[in-house]
């Protein structure tokens, strides 16, 4: 695959592929230096004739993923927008503890939209960055007016997916080509059903080394890799999920019973929320809204316009 001019020159083939006419966005790389020496990478969107514009939505993606899973969205959205890599993904620093959970991601986070923001934002999490989200709005209530939960509650592991995603991601560390990970992502039934948003996904998710290798942005698909390679080191992380997998979602609970912004769990009807973990979150959030979209785990990527027409007319609401 050749490379694009830049990262954000798959934007107009995006809107045209979805049918959006308005103006493309100016996209922008944004970097954070973090106390500890690690860093923290965003994208920023801009509407091409308001390039100052400061945003007014914040996106968290979800395990595996990274901010450019929110182009299109973002293209519906069509306002000021930040997207930012979580730590451990995209163009942000690994950890050296692996410790990918929404208590020890949220300060980071909160770094970033205290950086690159400059008013409560409509913050919007999928998936492990819906909990972040929440653990960021319970922290830091002066950051977020308002928060959008996707397809996610606590005591869910926001890692989890099907076999055939994990098993995608434990293949080699490192590849010859970006060429070889399309081929293996469409062998897998993944990639968004063409060559070309394959192509894309790649591009986004894939970084080349110094020796010429190309490997995952992601931290996980190298965990994935050691841990196919050690089953014994595979069991001992199941058997450590499983200790802690309680508390940590009994921490998420805490998270959103202290978010005083008004909060929106969105669950895809193919997802992986159920009815009744809906209905405990309903229980356990009374002030917030449920709702059902006919999506299944990733929104952001089968239903953008929705969700951008969706969120605009959230954040029109002062």
């Amino acid at each position: 695959m050749s490379g694009p001019i830049d990262e954000f020159s798959f934007l107009p083939e995006q809107a045209a592929e979805a049918g959006i006419e308005a103006s493309v966005p100016r996209g922008e790389r944004l970097s954070l230096a973090l106390a500890d020496g690690r860093s923290l990478s965003a994208l920023r969107y801009t509407p091409a004739d308001s390039p100052d514009a400061a945003p007014v939505v914040t996106f968290l993606h979800g395990a595996g993923l990274n901010a450019h899973t929110w182009d299109t969205t973002v293209l519906a959205l069509g306002l000021p927008a930040l997207a930012i890599d979580l730590p451990g993904h995209g163009d942000s620093s690994w950890r050296d503890d692996a410790a990918y959970v929404a208590r020890v991601l949220a300060p980071d986070v909160a770094a970033g939209i205290d950086a690159w923001t400059d008013a409560p934002q409509l913050l919007v999490g999928q998936s492990l960055g819906g909990l972040t989200a929440a653990a960021v709005a319970a922290s830091r209530p002066d950051l977020v007016r308002e928060l959008v939960v996707i397809d996610i509650t606590p005591g869910l592991d926001p890692n989890a997916g099907a076999r055939q995603i994990r098993d995608f991601f434990a293949g080699p560390a490192t590849w010859a080509t970006r060429d070889d990970l399309v081929d293996r992502a469409l062998a897998f039934g993944l990639g968004g059903g063409t060559r070309r948003k394959a192509e894309r996904g790649v591009f986004f998710n894939s970084r080349i080394r110094s020796d010429g290798r190309v490997e995952w942005k992601h931290h996980f698909a190298r965990l994935a890799n050691a841990a196919s390679a050690s089953p014994a080191a595979a069991a001992s992380a199941a058997a450590q999920q499983d200790a802690v997998s309680s508390v940590l979602g009994e921490s998420g609970w805490e998270d959103l019973a202290a978010v005083t912004a008004p909060t929106v769990l969105l669950r895809g009807e193919r997802g992986y929320v159920t009815e009744e973990d809906a209905a405990e979150f309903a229980r356990r959030v009374p002030a917030a809204s449920v709702d059902v979209v006919a999506s299944g785990h990733n929104v952001q990527e089968e239903i953008p316009l929705e969700l951008g027409a969706r969120l605009r007319a959230m954040a029109a609401v002062a």
